[in-house]
């Protein structure tokens, strides 16, 4: 039976959170003995306090990994083995899924519903990537006779990785379902926000058979802990997902240390393309206000800005006018919420100066202001901005917050232009009766997914990632799992 507000209630206010890093298989304290406290942006109070990891647990924790790695417990574990660890880690995910979306609930401010699609989702992952170990094959490359030649792809050793606060449990299984796949060893660093839900999958996956050491976990500041994983000399690739700003800083690290291949999943500023011939407008405006005020607008991938083709602008806006007045802010464990509050005062500050920003630059036509609810200050209106162009900042810069900026366009070519017209390119997405037009604009559009008819559209059978400033690389698929494997070519002459 589903748990209601109150079963929510009584679970945050009995919980006991254990913000300690998980380093060599065990819980331990910073090395300086430094906290942090993790914020509940409802209330304003500590949930708990977390280790404040710096140079010398990162070194402590890299240590344990290549540890692990030389040791080959998991590196070198028959194919069927790792599958079985993986398929338990999942397991455990769901076994204690209420569990990891309070965490999350707690920590980011997410709706208690969104946080446990979160927990499904990363078992999903844990689950794929444990049905790859003994599915994905290597090849032999054609050669003369008398010679084999084989293309196998080996674990690369330590692998960092380094998480945003707005999908804490999700980013760190995509992060470390693929990179365990592939049988490397990790350390992972959480943002300073949310730590708690990555600490105690780390406990999870000790309890499903992952060896001790394969994973650690060191919470803390990114300009210690992270730069500190970012600089290490012997972690041999970094996967980063946040802002595209810290993203080009990890390059610089790498570069400055011993040029680790680094991964980026970094910003975006997504187009939704709503065209006269729009199969459905009222399931295009379901998308539309999913595609921006999910968790809040704090998604990388977030369509805040909607080009809508002139023939069906005032209708679409109108459907959408209709979806925002019960799109209303509260409690995130209310089960029934669909709007929570912002994740700090410095995020909430920061989109609040973007609704100045809107009001000089555009036409506010819904939202514009802060809130409060439920006894919460963080909250800001599901805001929309109207004749957005692009020499104004709201059509260009990524606010992360629930603010979309609405532009129109006369043609094809124009909405493609639009579309483009971004240093970003994580997703776009658009809704046509066109089949053609779909195959055109599925060339034309600069981004790493492009979804017709949808909204966002991600699953592990395919692989995410942005194009220009949005990113290196992609998660899920194979691709997710590659990325952390070194390709050896093998010559034997017989």
């Amino acid at each position: 039976m589903p748990l209601t507000h109150d079963d929510w209630k009584r679970r945050a206010a009995s919980l006991e959170a254990d913000g300690r890093a998980w380093i060599a298989g065990r819980r331990c304290p910073a090395a300086g003995g430094a906290t942090l406290d993790s914020i509940n942006p409802m209330t304003g109070a500590p949930v708990a306090a977390i280790a404040a990891c710096e140079a010398a647990d990162v070194d402590r924790a890299v240590a344990a990994a290549r540890s692990a790695f030389v040791a080959g417990d998991w590196a070198r574990a028959e194919p069927g083995e790792r599958r079985r660890v993986m398929l338990a880690i999942a397991a455990e995910i769901r076994a204690h899924a209420e569990e990891l979306a309070l965490l999350d609930s707690l920590e980011s401010g997410k709706c208690i519903a969104e946080a446990l699609e979160d927990a499904e989702e990363a078992a999903v992952l844990f689950d794929w990537y444990g049905e790859v170990q003994d599915k994905a094959y290597d090849r032999v490359a054609p050669a003369p006779a008398g010679v084999q030649a084989t293309v196998t792809h080996e674990p690369l050793g330590v692998v960092g990785a380094v998480v945003p606060w707005n999908y804490p449990l999700h980013n760190s299984a995509v992060k470390l379902a693929p990179a365990l796949a592939a049988g490397n060893s990790l350390v992972l660093k959480p943002a300073e926000e949310s730590s708690l839900s990555a600490l105690r999958l780390a406990e999870l996956c000790q309890a499903a058979g992952l060896p001790d050491g394969t994973l650690n976990v060191v919470p803390g500041h990114g300009h210690l802990a992270g730069e500190a994983l970012g600089r290490h000399a012997d972690v041999d690739a970094l996967g980063f997902t946040g802002s595209t700003e810290i993203g080009k800083r990890f390059l610089v690290y790498a570069g400055e240390s011993n040029m680790k291949p680094v991964w980026l999943e970094c910003g975006g500023k997504s187009p939704l393309l709503i065209f006269d011939d729009c199969p459905d407008l009222e399931a295009a405006a379901d998308a539309a206000v999913a595609g921006i005020f999910t968790h809040a607008g704090q998604v990388c991938s977030a369509h805040s800005r909607l080009l809508l083709q002139d023939g069906i602008h005032d209708a679409f806006l109108a459907a959408l006018d209709a979806r925002l007045e019960a799109l209303v802010p509260g409690d995130p464990l209310d089960p029934a919420t669909r709007l929570g509050p912002l994740v700090s005062r410095a995020q909430f500050d920061r989109v609040r100066e973007y609704l100045a920003i809107g009001r000089r630059e555009a036409t506010l036509r819904h939202g514009g202001e802060t809130l409060e609810a439920a006894g919460g200050e963080l909250f800001v209106a599901p805001t929309v901005f109207t004749g957005v162009t692009p020499e104004h900042r709201l059509f260009r810069e990524e606010i992360f917050g629930p603010v979309l900026a609405v532009s129109r366009f006369a043609d094809e070519a124009e909405g493609v232009a639009l579309a483009n017209d971004s240093r970003y390119g994580l997703a776009a997405s658009l809704w046509t009766a066109d089949l053609g037009r779909a195959h055109r604009l599925g060339d034309a559009l600069q981004a790493g997914t492009v979804t017709v008819n949808g909204v966002d559209a991600v699953s592990p059978q395919t692989p995410f990632g942005g194009m220009k400033e949005s990113g290196i690389g992609r998660d899920y698929e194979l691709a997710g799992m590659r990325k952390y494997m070194a390709l050896k070519t093998r010559w034997i002459h017989y």
